[in-house]
């Protein structure tokens, strides 16, 4: 099983999350790279990818993906599974907290990629969210904010790796 971090990154936050559940991964991981530094074809040859990317202004992903997305979203992403995680600012963007992770996902969701890694929004204090599941009970992925809480990242950032390992095993 091929396991791959890309990330986006303006402020260094999300490039030090990256690294943080790079190290807690370990051996999962195969290659942690900037978005930027990648191609959508080379993003597919890996079986997961854990997408890290932050969500910018009001609602809008961070820069670096741009043109990524727009390569992803004519990708053929059958059996590639795939997670999100990132930074926004929970309290500043209380009804655009994490977007980007929903703005990614609707690109490449109806490509054949399937979502792994959603995390619970329990215990997170924002308004809305488009990157809510259907049921709102849960992020399509872990959602970080840096700016105001954190002092939660470590204990989200250790869930959030024991699940993805449960599931990525559960791949195997």
């Amino acid at each position: 099983m091929r396991v791959a971090i890309v990330w986006g990154s303006s402020s260094g936050q999300t490039e030090e999350v990256a690294r943080r559940l790079h190290e807690r991964l370990g051996a999962f991981v195969e290659r942690c790279v900037d978005v930027a530094d990648i191609g959508a074809d080379a993003i597919l040859a890996f079986d997961v990818v854990l997408i890290g990317v932050s969500t910018w202004d009001v609602g809008q992903t961070q820069y670096d993906w741009a043109d990524r997305i727009a390569e992803m979203e004519d990708a053929d992403w059958s059996g590639t599974r795939v997670a999100f995680f990132g930074t926004g600012d929970s309290l500043t963007y209380d009804d655009t907290f994490v977007d980007a992770f929903r703005r990614v996902w609707e690109r490449i969701e109806g490509r054949g990629a399937q979502l792994i890694g959603t995390f619970p929004a329990a215990g997170y204090r924002f308004v809305d969210s488009a990157s809510l599941t259907a049921d709102r009970t849960r992020f399509l992925g872990l959602p970080l904010d840096e700016e105001n809480e954190a002092h939660l990242t470590d204990a989200r950032l250790a869930a959030w790796t024991e699940q993805l390992e449960a599931e990525i095993a559960a791949l195997r």
